[in-house]
């Protein structure tokens, strides 16, 4: 039985320090594209957050065992996503729903003139 738990051990060393020398590896990525420099900022930004993303994927399945909770994070996403929306829908629906004797004058930089035409 101790045979079969140090087994066990090791293959976690061993995942960990694969994970560890991965997060080695995307940080000197990160730090090297630093220098490179490319023709459009989306692409900058895409692959950035690529390389990030990535990097929160081991250190969230990984250190914090978060890949072994499949259903509890699956159901975690579902209620995010759920209220998202309904926070999306409140706030589309209200979007016409202005308080009475107010208005909405559009640009702030117009003049009082170009206001008071509006209010009319």
């Amino acid at each position: 039985m101790g045979d079969s738990h140090s087994h066990d051990l090791s293959r976690q060393v061993k995942i960990y320090l694969c994970v560890f020398i991965a997060l080695l590896v995307g940080t000197l990525v990160t730090v090297g594209m630093y220098y490179v420099h490319f023709a459009s900022m989306t692409v900058t930004i895409t692959i950035a957050l690529f390389i990030a993303t990535v990097k929160g994927f081991l250190v969230a399945g990984f250190f914090m065992h978060l890949i072994s909770e499949r259903k509890a994070i699956y159901a975690i996403l579902a209620a995010t996503v759920v209220f998202f929306a309904s926070m999306m829908y409140l706030t589309v629906y209200a979007r016409s729903a202005t308080p009475r004797g107010t208005v909405f004058y559009g640009d702030p930089k117009a003049t009082n003139t170009e206001k008071a035409k509006l209010s009319r």
